[in-house]
């Protein structure tokens, strides 16, 4: 019996190697990788009705789901970037030139300032208008240089984001036309019963289905809505405002108010009062709707997650992997659960 345990175990050891080496291969594409999973994920069933409609074009059928993809979410997306960019480089170039001056704004909205108000900023040593815009000069300078290190990253980091598209792309055939046998010959390679591989399977593409479109779904509308009342009100650069608070959103409850909160407040204090009070009023009756009822509905209900941990994970898992974690982060708090309600013992009442 010792020679087949010594053989088991050297053959264990090697498999944990040559599989954290391939992890290491992997993790510079890391971002590809998974964005191609989760659009395949995404796009299965309507590579399924192709499929059944070209039974014997398996190529084909993959094929043209992916142009799908590329029409429905991956062109409109470098659409609204391009537009992004745009709008970011002439707020740039104005910031430089200084025809937006934070201190114009801090004297107007000091103007306007009631006296108690001004009492509550001596106490926090922001007692007079020349420390404040001191202060505002020197936020609008690190704007400004945060601006500037993005744009040439931005532009250093062509190469890297073209080689990134291609192999999401590459991939993301390859998984649409074999991800079935594939995801086979992984179940098959896990060391746990069959019906705990499938709920372990069907939570997961549950939790991703769930959390891209939800999430994604509450972003796009609150940032389009952000943007449509930005451009209603002729806020310059609405585009590049409501995909901010698209990316916001990904913080619930908070998240778009960051922006239109601020701005509306600015309207009030320089006496542009029906603008601010109309930011208020759509930005809490309309984006902040969008929020507190499609996020619940989309995100909660498939998980069936409470919306705290929904949240938590959330908040946790783009605090570890940046953007990417608003999915993975649910994700992982949703296999933790259906792992240990898998080995938990049922509650007994009585």
């Amino acid at each position: 019996m010792h020679q087949p345990t010594t053989k088991n175990r050297a053959l264990l050891i090697l498999l944990a190697a040559v599989t954290l080496a391939f992890g290491a291969i992997l993790l510079p594409l890391h971002g590809a990788i998974f964005w191609g999973l989760v659009l395949a994920i995404l796009f299965a069933p309507l590579h399924r009705r192709l499929l059944a409609r070209l039974p014997r074009r398996p190529t084909l059928a993959a094929l043209l789901t992916l142009g799908a993809c590329l029409l429905i979410v991956i062109l409109p997306m470098l659409a609204v970037a391009t537009s992004v960019v745009q709008e970011a480089g002439g707020v740039y170039q104005r910031v430089r030139s200084g025809q937006v001056n934070f201190g114009d704004y801090a004297q107007q909205i000091w103007s306007a300032m009631p006296a108690w108000m001004l009492r509550i900023l001596e106490s926090l040593h922001l007692g007079t208008l020349g420390e404040l815009q001191t202060k505002l000069a020197s936020f609008g300078a690190q704007a400004t240089q945060f601006l500037a290190n993005q744009a040439v990253s931005a532009g250093s980091n062509t190469l890297e984001f073209i080689v990134n598209f291609g192999v999401m792309l590459y991939l993301l055939f390859f998984l649409l036309r074999d991800g079935p046998q594939l995801a086979a010959r992984i179940r098959n390679a896990i060391p746990l019963d069959e019906a705990h591989k499938r709920e372990l399977s069907a939570k997961f593409i549950t939790v991703i289905r769930a959390t891209v479109k939800g999430n994604v779904a509450v972003a796009a509308t609150q940032g389009a809505l952000g943007g449509l009342i930005f451009w209603i009100l002729n806020i310059e650069g609405p585009v590049l405002w409501g995909v901010i608070m698209a990316f916001l959103s990904l913080l619930p409850a908070v998240g778009a108010s960051l922006i239109w909160g601020p701005v509306a407040l600015y309207f009030l204090a320089t006496g542009s009062t029906w603008q601010g009070i109309t930011l208020v009023l759509y930005g809490i009756g309309v984006i902040g709707v969008v929020d507190n009822v499609l996020r619940p509905v989309l995100v909660g209900k498939d998980t069936k997650m409470p919306d705290y941990v929904v949240l938590i994970s959330t908040l946790g898992g783009m605090a570890l992997f940046g953007l990417t974690g608003f999915v993975i982060g649910p994700v992982i708090a949703a296999l933790f659960i259906a792992t240990w309600d898998l080995y938990s013992p049922p509650a007994r009442i009585g």
